[in-house]
């Protein structure tokens, strides 16, 4: 009885033991992705990135970003095809975008943009995430650490993150779906991080051959409250991040997007009157890895898409009520 109940405490203690060592490892873990987050903000660095989505052709990018000790400026140059080119301070986005003999000026509201694909408080992906760790590997010639984010739910994709193993950036990300296919793939190929402030570099390429326009009906930022429709269910750990309307060519009244995310995942949803005599779209499709799913709510014509689980576009569409 003596020898049973001496075992019975050893294994008590082992199991606690180990609960305990694993709940250390899950907190280390969750660390390391917030130092992650901060490390795209708060460390200067430049290199050249290779992403890849579905099997379209990968496309290499050079980046320089600044951080000063109070704003961040960062520069991106699409090396691939059209010289495409992005500048971001703070908030803002502008896009340099070549079209024929034009460059068309754009200017959105910046969002997460490679390496900067984490939220700034990881803590809200605790209750729809389970992280653990990978093996060690090295990414552009540097060390690092994968960690697996394995979704709790059916709204949600995998997400594999290769961590630097000194400077915490995160050097390359994946992610995948349900059938464990690959939707995104983006990995630096070179890196190094400088400490200059000097901004000589935040400029765009000017050429002269090129006539440098304004885009023709750039979004608005539109936050205002429709008498038509409301939102209400959404799914669990979704909110708004943007509104915004949007005027379209050969459309007589504006589109309203609504920018939704869980902090990694992103999904636009579009609402705008029907069209008299348009064709109705309704359903679930796909374009690539792009789920689509569209639905009527009243005279208005409902779209969801993103790369994202069916289940959530689905959701999210249905989550537009029609007001009379």
């Amino acid at each position: 009885m003596v020898v049973s109940m001496k075992r019975f405490f050893v294994s008590c203690v082992l199991a606690c033991m180990t609960l305990n060592a694993y709940g250390q490892s899950d907190a280390v873990h969750w660390q390391m992705l917030q130092k992650a987050s901060a490390a795209a903000h708060v460390l200067s660095y430049q290199g050249i990135f290779v992403c890849q989505s579905n099997k379209q052709q990968a496309k290499s990018v050079q980046i320089k970003h600044l951080y000063d000790g109070q704003q961040e400026f960062t520069r991106n140059i699409v090396l691939d095809g059209a010289p495409r080119e992005m500048f971001s301070q703070g908030n803002d986005l502008v896009i340099y975008n070549p079209k024929n003999e034009k460059i068309v000026i754009e200017k959105r509201r910046r969002h997460h943009l490679f390496p900067d694909v984490l939220p700034a408080d990881i803590e809200s992906l605790k209750p729809y995430y389970t992280l653990t760790s990978g093996s060690s590997e090295r990414v552009a010639g540097r060390d690092v650490q994968i960690l697996l984010l394995e979704p709790k739910d059916q709204y949600r994709n995998r997400h594999q993150f290769w961590i630097d193993a000194e400077y915490g950036l995160v050097l390359k990300t994946v992610t995948l779906n349900s059938r464990n296919e690959t939707i995104d793939n983006v990995a630096f190929s070179q890196l190094n991080l400088f400490n200059t402030v000097d901004l000589d570099w935040f400029k765009p390429k000017i050429d002269s051959n090129k006539h440098y326009v304004m885009e023709e009906n750039s979004p608005i930022a539109d936050n205002s409250p429709s008498p038509h429709w409301q939102l209400n269910d959404l799914p669990a750990g979704f909110r708004k991040v943007d509104q915004m309307a949007l005027t379209v060519k050969g459309k007589q009244l504006p589109i309203t997007q609504i920018v939704f995310s869980d902090g990694l995942a992103t999904v636009s949803l579009f609402i705008e009157p029907l069209a008299k005599n348009g064709k109705q779209k309704q359903g679930a499709s796909n374009v690539g890895n792009t789920n689509v799913y569209s639905r009527v709510a009243g005279f208005l014509q409902v779209t969801a898409l993103g790369e994202v689980p069916e289940a959530t576009t689905a959701h999210i569409a249905n989550a537009v009520t029609f007001i009379k």
